[in-house]
């Protein structure tokens, strides 16, 4: 098990990474809390996607129920296959 140091300086390289490649394809990229993320559970006009990596997505035990997991590296395969009208949540942690 890696260290939390380590973990969170994966998921901000992860979090920064996914900003850049998504700016130019967006309007407005915003940071929401966990207690923003559970009002939006459920809805019908939200993605929630689960982008972490490989094997911290294997090992964990926590996973957000009704998301949809992508592979962080190929953002531009996925990302157009969701609807331009839908808020897309992405989470790495």
């Amino acid at each position: 098990m890696r260290p939390l140091y380590l973990k969170l300086l994966s998921m901000t390289s992860l979090i920064l990474i996914f900003m850049v490649s998504l700016a130019a394809a967006t309007e407005e990229i915003t940071i929401i809390s966990k207690d923003q993320l559970k009002e939006k559970l459920g809805q019908e006009d939200v993605a929630i996607i689960d982008v972490r990596a490989t094997n911290d997505w294997d090992s964990s035990q926590f996973k957000i129920q009704g998301a949809q997991r992508q592979l962080p590296l190929e953002t531009k395969e996925w990302m157009n296959t969701y609807p331009k009208d839908e808020t897309i949540i992405l989470y790495c942690a």
